[in-house]
């Protein structure tokens, strides 16, 4: 059964990859028509949380991703997703979820703008890293021959290019950014959830053949995203408002570059595939479930 989930591949098209492109970019786009330079001088203000945040998502994260791989011991398709998600920046949605649970809002943003625009190059390179100590990982990518040079350009078509355009726009009209933004983020997530709902009914039976394993999977590495962010917070003495935030933001990632990433270069791999599309559902479920008991704090 294991063999079947590496060997298995999602059905998903050119057409549909190029579309799901184009959104992820405009989210991006959108996120950016909210961003000022203003927001990163909070970097300057309170450089403890900023950092130390910084430290969960790119450092913490993975090295507790790699410990859950030599732990659970999952196939080479799946660890190879773990570690493309752990790689993958904060999501666009914790900037709402912050908010909402009542933490540190203005962190959040800089976090997310932040490790938005240096996941052109830690995603890459963290990728590269944590699957090379991974044996069966390390093997499947010599045979795959991928080109980290390609994704870093991937990943700035579709992340840094659209983060400075939207910066930039909202420099000279933040009139239009502000009613722009309000119609661009629903629209472009609700068409991102539409992907994800077309892939899962695309590829219903291999789902429903492999659910069991994969929610579990996600459900540890979800779990371990989110205590990254608690316990540096912890460790570094936060407040509650902060350590709402680091938790928030690490245990959203970025699910959708995921998925262009792997239909872009590993022709939709199955164990993958699945463990990021899953992602993308789940942890808007746990998102919400901590921000409902974080809001009680």
């Amino acid at each position: 059964m294991l063999e079947d989930l590496d060997n298995s591949v999602l059905n998903f098209n050119q057409d549909s990859l190029l579309l799901l492109n184009i959104t992820l970019a405009i989210i991006m786009f959108g996120v950016a028509l909210e961003l000022k330079v203003a927001d990163f001088k909070y970097i300057l203000k309170e450089p403890k949380a900023f950092w130390l945040g910084i430290v969960a998502q790119f450092i913490v994260l993975p090295f507790l991703t790699w410990i859950l791989v030599l732990t659970i011991n999952p196939p080479a398709s799946v660890a190879l997703g773990m570690f493309l998600v752990a790689a993958c920046p904060g999501g666009n949605v914790s900037n709402f979820l912050s908010h909402l649970s009542r933490g540190n809002t203005a962190l959040s943003v800089s976090l997310t703008a932040f490790s938005t625009g240096g996941s052109i190059f830690f995603t890459p390179f963290n990728f590269a890293l944590w699957a090379s100590f991974y044996e069966p990982t390390a093997n499947m990518l010599k045979s795959i021959s991928l080109s980290y040079f390609e994704v870093f350009q991937t990943v700035a078509l579709i992340l840094g290019i659209p983060l400075i355009l939207g910066m930039l726009v909202n420099s000279k009209w933040p009139k239009w950014s502000e009613k722009a933004t309000k119609i661009l983020k629903p629209l472009s997530i609700l068409i991102f959830a539409g992907f994800v709902v077309i892939a899962f009914l695309g590829n219903y039976d291999l789902f429903l053949k492999f659910i069991s394993l994969i929610f579990l999977w996600v459900l540890a590495h979800n779990f371990a995203a989110l205590a990254s962010g608690f316990v540096v917070a912890k460790i570094g003495r936060l407040g509650i408002a902060e350590t709402k935030t680091l938790t928030i933001e690490t245990g959203i990632q970025n699910s959708g570059l995921a998925l262009v990433l792997i239909f872009t270069y590993f022709d939709g791999l199955g164990g993958m595939a699945i463990i990021a599309a899953w992602w993308g559902i789940w942890h808007i479920i746990s998102g919400f479930a901590v921000t409902a008991y974080f809001r009680r704090i």
